[in-house]
């Protein structure tokens, strides 16, 4: 049996899902031990986009694997609520989330070519391709993009594109010379280590918008990643806002992925 259900109601249920995305859902890191966070004020200095975005891809971080601990906040008109979620993360590979409100509510696990998880409340399931969280975001989404996006890249390969640059008081800024049919997109960029410090997709004619911010960075065992991210998303009326604050972080230890649907669970279709 499927339920079906609109997109804006099924933004609840996947919300762990869009940690990775988003829009999207939807990171990183809160964490261990002597861990400084940083905020990013690093002088802007005269550079060429070609540099800018030189300096965005040499600073990518080197890892393995990631395990984490987040606190996460959902808000929309109609309801707010927080949650624990425990990431996993094996580079290139696997996204892995369990989520809890006091107890186990859900499971999310992102692979290169499948988006699978299920929740306990309404006892229902999805497991199909990126379609399903592309057409929550309103743009194609695949899982580099996803990951891109949980570490401070940008979602999108800026070395594929030529780009206008520019400054505001604190970011460099990167708009494309051409935009993609019906989309327009910005990029900021801190001038210290040269993260996302803005990513925003808008499609104007469907009043639509994501914004992800980063409003800080934390040095984790020398490697540069997010602390916080804010995620806001406009879907005609409809307000979407996530908060993900991480709380903690290791590195490169070995993890497994156990992910299984229970029976008697209901699959979700999209209208």
């Amino acid at each position: 049996m499927k339920k079906h259900i609109d997109l804006f109601s099924s933004r609840i249920l996947i919300f762990c899902g869009q940690l990775t995305i988003l829009a999207m859902t939807i990171v990183l890191i809160a964490g261990c031990g002597a861990n400084k966070a940083i905020t990013a004020k690093g002088t802007l200095q005269p550079l060429t986009t070609k540099k800018i975005v030189k300096n965005h891809y040499k600073n990518q971080i080197d890892f393995t694997t990631i395990t984490a601990k987040v606190k996460a906040r959902y808000e929309d008109q109609r309801q707010s609520q927080s949650i624990s979620v425990n990431l996993r993360m094996e580079k290139d590979e696997v996204i892995w989330l369990s989520a809890s409100v006091l107890i186990p509510v859900a499971k999310v696990m992102i692979t290169k070519d499948r988006v699978s998880f299920y929740e306990k409340v309404n006892k229902t399931f999805f497991d199909g391709d990126f379609s399903f969280l592309s057409e929550v975001v309103g743009t194609d989404l695949d899982f580099e993009k996803v990951q891109n996006l949980l570490l401070g890249q940008a979602i999108f390969d800026l070395r594929k594109e030529r780009f206008d640059s520019d400054s505001d008081t604190k970011n460099y800024v990167l708009m494309p010379e051409k935009e993609m049919a019906l989309f327009n997109r910005m990029f900021k960029l801190e001038p210290l280590h040269f993260k996302m410090s803005e990513q925003r997709l808008e499609q104007p004619e469907e009043n639509r918008r994501v914004r992800v911010s980063y409003p800080s960075y934390q040095d984790i065992q020398g490697r540069i990643l997010p602390k916080e991210i804010l995620v806001e998303s406009l879907d005609g009326s409809n307000m979407t806002r996530i908060e993900i604050d991480y709380r903690s972080v290791k590195f490169n230890e070995k993890l497994s992925f156990p992910f299984k649907i229970p029976k008697g669970y209901d699959e979700i279709a999209v209208k």
